[in-house]
């Protein structure tokens, strides 16, 4: 692998950055603040590895203004340090480049359409009607379902499944595993015999959607299921079919969404929330970890209803407490009427 190397100065250039130090030092990589060395650059959002700052070894440090004082070593100032970091682990980034073109183990039905700028790998599976843009990348072993449309400069990690009727946008990064236009679980009861719904809808996602590995949308059963511009879901999330999510929301793994629901943009799920169904979310609210929502939200905010965890003799104690809650709001409700009286 070759390694790449950028003076300071240019470095600064690109980010907007104000450099206070010597821009013709050269940097290969990137490292946290314990772990870099000579020609490495670091960072500092996080207030609480300030500790570290004082004694790193890095060539360069991207930090904000007001921490500046402390760094012993060359500095990029930006007010969002953690941004300057995420633009610059791409100039590192160590990810094989696909070759364009099509493996001669690929399937590739005649009636797919194929940009000439796409990577096909090894062992994937186009369908017939498939519309593929340019640049795009679809990874070995992945599968692309009938008259299934993927945006110009969308990757589509090894071993993924788009199932028919799929519409990707452009720039979408879809990870190992994920299966996208499953069907959703829909059945109707006949005297406790459940039978087969078909789901005739289909999974739309915007542009710039990040879809984590293993994590599964299904696709709609009448109206579509729709994923919104930049919208970035973890690794095991499962949306269930009509869900519509708005623009630029993120989803931390574990993540569940029944069907039907509604929400809005730029809403953050903490780790294993989840949401019943044929409910609305407004713009702008926050899961905190293991949240279980059972109603509308209709304001923007931070919501929680998971516990922390305890000892296990404490939290039988409160078990029990809570099983009282009931009779006891009842006791002083009828306290109350008698102390009016």
């Amino acid at each position: 692998m070759t390694v790449k190397s950028y003076r300071l100065g240019e470095i600064a250039k690109a980010l907007g950055a104000e450099l206070r130090g010597d821009p013709d030092v050269m940097v290969s990589g990137l490292a946290t603040l314990q772990a870099a060395g000579s020609g490495q650059l670091s960072f500092l959002a996080n207030p609480a590895y300030a500790k570290h700052l004082t004694d790193t070894q890095a060539a360069a440090v991207i930090l904000s203004p007001a921490a500046a004082g402390n760094c012993p070593t060359n500095v990029l100032l930006l007010e969002n340090p953690y941004l300057g970091y995420a633009q610059l682990s791409h100039w590192f980034d160590p990810t094989p480049v696909a070759p364009q073109g099509v493996h001669p183990s690929a399937v590739v039905d005649p009636g797919a359409t194929v940009a000439t700028s796409a990577s096909i790998g090894p062992n994937a599976v186009i369908e017939a009607g498939v519309v593929i843009g340019e640049q795009v990348v679809v990874g070995a072993g992945s599968v692309i379902g009938a008259r299934t449309s993927i945006g110009s400069g969308s990757i589509i990690r090894p071993r993924v499944t788009l199932a028919h009727d799929v519409v990707v946008g452009q720039r979408c990064h879809i990870l190992s595993g994920a299966v996208i236009g499953s069907d959703g679980f829909g059945f109707a009861n006949e005297k406790g015999h459940w039978h087969r719904i078909a789901q005739l809808g289909r999974v739309i996602l915007g542009d710039d959607v990040e879809v984590g590995a293993n994590t599964t949308i299904d696709r709609g059963a009448l109206d579509d299921t729709v994923i919104g511009n930049g919208v970035k879901l973890d690794n095991l999330i499962q949306i269930a079919h009509n869900v519509r999510i708005g623009d630029h929301c993120a989803m931390a793994a574990m993540v569940g969404i029944a069907g039907s629901t509604k929400i809005g943009s730029h809403c953050v799920f903490g780790g294993a929330s989840g949401v019943a169904g044929h409910l609305e979310i407004a713009n702008q609210v926050h899961l905190t970890g293991m949240t279980l929502v059972s109603g509308d939200i209709r304001e923007s905010g931070v919501y929680s209803s998971g516990t922390s965890a305890d000892t296990n003799r404490q939290w039988r104690k409160n078990a029990v407490r809570f099983r009282q809650l009931d009779a006891l709001a009842r006791r002083v409700k009828e306290l109350e009427k008698k102390t009016e009286g």
